[in-house]
């Protein structure tokens, strides 16, 4: 043992020994391949799983980020389309409003127009019937007057009289 350590210190581990080196490479070796079978199989193929994994992932959010684009596409279309309607729906009411308020000023001024040729109408018959009622009046004061006058002589005295009488009997049927 002491000579190895003597090799040892004299430089014996900075020399090449050909048999470590065979001896090192085959342990290498063999430690290669048992970790091949046993730990890099598995290894690589949780990778790759996880690489399929990440991969889907990546995927489903590119997927899922243009079915948002799309439904937000529709969206603004519907809104686009709500707006259009809407404007349609306010400018209709607008318009049937301006009509409606139209045929009711129409209407309006065609009762007032009735309701004017209407009054005149009544203010004419007013007037016949006071004009008939005026000359069956002034008929009947004419008949009594040429009753009286026929029935008695005409001297100025009897003619004031008469007319005085006249003026009588007409303000008493007034009252």
């Amino acid at each position: 043992m002491l000579t190895s350590g003597v090799i040892l210190l004299n430089g014996g581990l900075l020399s090449p020994n050909p048999g470590l080196i065979f001896w090192t490479t085959v342990s290498f070796v063999i430690v290669m391949l048992i970790l091949r079978k046993l730990a890099w199989g598995p290894i690589i193929s949780a990778l790759e799983e996880r690489e399929k994994g990440i991969q889907s992932s990546i995927d489903r959010a590119h997927s899922a980020k243009d079915e948002a684009e799309e439904i937000l596409r529709k969206n603004r279309e519907l809104l686009a389309k709500a707006d259009a309607e809407s404007d349609k729906i306010i400018r209709e009411g607008k318009e049937y409003g301006e009509k409606l308020r139209a045929g009711i000023a129409e209407k309006a001024q065609a009762e007032a127009t009735k309701m004017i040729s209407m009054a005149k109408e009544e203010i004419e018959q007013e007037k016949r019937r006071a004009l008939d009622v005026l000359r069956n009046e002034v008929a009947e004061l004419a008949v009594m007057g040429a009753e009286k006058i026929i029935k008695t002589s005409l001297d100025a005295d009897m003619q004031k009289k008469i007319v005085d009488s006249m003026i009588q009997d007409l303000s008493t049927k007034r009252n």
